[in-house]
């Protein structure tokens, strides 16, 4: 069982011979690459999934649907995948930016730090003049969603999707003192029960 690490002096460290201490972040990668097989099988998370101004059209589609945040539009993507894909931060902020400044998208008001984008007019008729591209591109997303629900092991991918999105939201909003030792307390005991079962 791996233990998470959540700092000095809390008792974190390996609790058994042979154990490794590891992060959140390490420990999602380690998950990811079992939900795909393990390296070496290509794919996944980590690979290409659009070309071009795919992207563009994707996240544009799903913001002229409902306004969303950066993270909603990660997570709307996982999920109509079945976890099979979701792009990064990295990827995502910058063509929301490129959508802004293609006046495609406009920034609303919103409680808290977190930007939420609402599609303009002209956001909405760009998507109808490319009404079979946008098309074809939710239908090969929900294609691969299906054929990865398939699998038996979907209710664990989902929870590990759902556990993954919460972890993930908190680290950005900030993470300190109690709150922190709070949330890898609950890692750990979670990863203790399973280890029991």
């Amino acid at each position: 069982m791996f233990r998470f690490s959540h700092g000095p002096g809390r008792g974190c460290g390996p609790r058994g011979r042979g154990r490794p201490e590891m992060d959140v972040e390490r420990f999602f990668e380690w998950v990811e690459r079992l939900n795909e097989g393990g390296p070496g099988r290509g794919g996944g998370r980590r690979g290409r999934m659009f070309d071009g101004g795919e992207l563009r059209l994707v996240l544009l589609k799903l913001i002229a649907d409902e306004p969303r945040h950066g993270y909603d539009l990660i997570r709307a993507i996982e999920e109509m995948t079945g976890g099979a894909y979701a792009p990064s931060p990295g990827v995502v902020y910058p063509t929301l930016t490129l959508l802004g400044e293609m006046g495609h998208i406009e920034e609303q008001a919103s409680e808290g730090a977190k930007k939420r984008y609402a599609a303009t007019d002209a956001g909405r008729i760009h998507l109808t003049e490319r009404a079979h591209e946008v098309e074809a591109l939710i239908a090969r997303l929900t294609a691969i969603g299906e054929h990865r629900n398939r699998s038996d092991h979907r209710p664990i991918r989902r929870a590990m999707g759902n556990l993954r999105f919460a972890v993930k939201s908190r680290m950005i909003d900030g993470l300190e003192g109690d709150t922190l030792h709070e949330i890898a307390a609950i890692l750990d005991e979670a990863a203790q029960r399973i280890e029991r079962l």
